[in-house]
């Protein structure tokens, strides 16, 4: 098992974000992402780590960046700790196998959501008015039911700091028409490819979330790729439209949460040894199936 790893206060460098999950550093032109083994839900983090969690994330992120740069390119430089720069090698025990040197992009002021299957937030909408940002579907479609094709609905942060689902047309709006046509183009053909790697291995690829940037005048895909805490993994042996489906994450923890009926106000409550041992087992499955690799 990999060491467990709240928080990087060991990194003496510019903390340039940090998340519910991810610890950032500034290196200039370079970023260090950092992905921890913490764990929130209901935008709550939790004080109990989830063993192997950031190695996880950021080896699928590694696999994905990799398997898709044909389509796109990324941010990636390295993910090998010896070959960081500002003396990180001496990290390398806690930074090996979570951590990821990028280059500095800017980012692109859209979360580019698609869904190939009616779940979540997009099937509350569906519920409401028949339509998901703007695109109508047709009537009568069941939860978790697959789309007749997979849609671009992308969201912008609001005033308050929440993601808000937008049309395609306020998207161009607020980014212009060349590139939010071009997010789509690419969100998609991102989510077709990944959807059919997972279907051959057995899983199904509900809806994933992508964010971009530019570098060098030209669009790359950043931060995360298709992880359990960016998509919904489902498996296709359980799969049944008309009801939740178990995913690929957190669903032992919220299901447990529900259980105990927690507020979803902080403090988050401290969890069992059986769900942190659950949970592990579920991201760690969902690696091997994606990557075909163990997890060493």
């Amino acid at each position: 098992m990999t060491k467990l790893i709240n928080d990087t206060d060991f990194i003496d460098l510019p903390l340039f974000i940090k998340g519910k999950v991810r610890n950032v550093y500034d290196l200039g032109d370079k970023l260090l992402m950092v992905v921890t083994d913490r764990i929130s839900a209901f935008d709550v983090v939790f004080p109990d780590l989830i063993p192997n969690k950031g190695n996880v994330l950021n080896s699928i992120s590694e696999f994905w960046f990799e398997y898709t740069k044909d389509i796109i390119g990324n941010h990636v430089i390295t993910t090998d700790v010896s070959q960081y720069p500002e003396g990180l090698s001496q990290f390398k025990e806690e930074l090996q196998g979570r951590s990821t040197l990028v280059k500095k992009v800017k980012m692109v002021e859209a979360e580019c959501i698609v869904r190939g299957y009616l779940e979540g937030s997009g099937l509350k909408e569906y519920q409401q008015t028949g339509s998901i940002c703007g695109i109508k579907l047709p009537e009568g479609l069941k939860q978790c039911q697959k789309l007749p094709e997979p849609i671009f609905t992308p969201s912008t942060k609001a005033q308050e700091g929440h993601d808000e689902n937008v049309s395609f047309e306020v998207l161009v709006d607020k980014i212009g028409i060349e590139l939010a046509q071009k997010l789509k183009e690419v969100s998609i053909a991102l989510y077709n490819k990944a959807s059919e790697h997972a279907e051959s291995k057995g899983l199904i690829l509900a809806d994933t979330k992508f964010e971009f940037g530019i570098l060098d005048g030209e669009l790359v895909i950043a931060d995360e790729m298709f992880t359990p805490d960016s998509s919904r993994f489902w498996s296709m042996d359980e799969y049944e439209p008309g009801r939740p489906q178990k995913s690929f994450d957190k669903q032992y923890l919220r299901e447990y949460l529900e259980e105990i009926k927690w507020n979803k106000q902080p403090p988050a409550p401290a969890l069992p040894e059986d769900i942190i041992k659950k949970t592990e087992a579920k991201y760690i499955e969902a690696y091997e199936k994606i990557t075909g690799k163990k997890l060493i």
